[in-house]
Formats: C-alpha cells, structure tokens, sequence
C-alpha cells in the first residue's frame, strides 16, 4: 500500500492506493487523473480535467524509515531557474 499526494489548483490531498505493483510516472498521473476528475480525492473534483492535465508534474517516491511509502505529484517547482542575487556583503 502506499499513499499518493496529488497537489493541485493550490490543493494538496491523500489517497491510499491498493496497487502493489511498481507505477509508471505515466500510471501515476493517469490514476490521479481518474480520481481527481471522479472526485475520489477529497477535496480536490475537477470533472472537466484535461488528460493531459499533469503531463508536466513531477512524480516523486518516498519510503519512511518505517517502511511507509509515499508518491508525490506535484507540479514543477522554478528552483534554480535564476541566477542568485549577489548579496550587500559580496559587493562590498
């Protein structure tokens, strides 16, 4: 079992998922697909939602020390995307 943390639309949700064989990146955002439009996430029901909706997320995989596993879909985050400012003690 693992649990499946779809954020979406400036939400974040949990589903527990049955499948206990390895996904895809594609069967990741293809189920979340599934449930978001179905609503069988809570709080997150968008019925007109594109099948390509979460083609640019990212997919990414924990395990707890427990052995508790994680899937995070999340969209792409712009870290490191710009050049650093140059802080007031480096241009002095």
């Amino acid at each position: 079992m693992a649990i499946l943390n779809i954020t979406f639309g400036g939400l974040s949700a949990d589903y527990p998922l049955d499948a206990n064989v390895a996904l895809s990146d594609a069967d990741v955002r293809r189920i979340a697909v599934e449930l978001v439009r179905s609503g069988g996430v809570r709080g997150l029901r968008v019925p007109a939602l594109l099948d390509n909706a979460f083609d640019n997320y990212v997919v990414d995989r924990l395990t707890s020390n427990r052995g508790e596993k994680r899937i995070y879909l999340r969209p792409k985050v712009p870290f490191g995307a710009m050049a650093p400012i140059a802080s007031a003690e480096a241009s002095s």
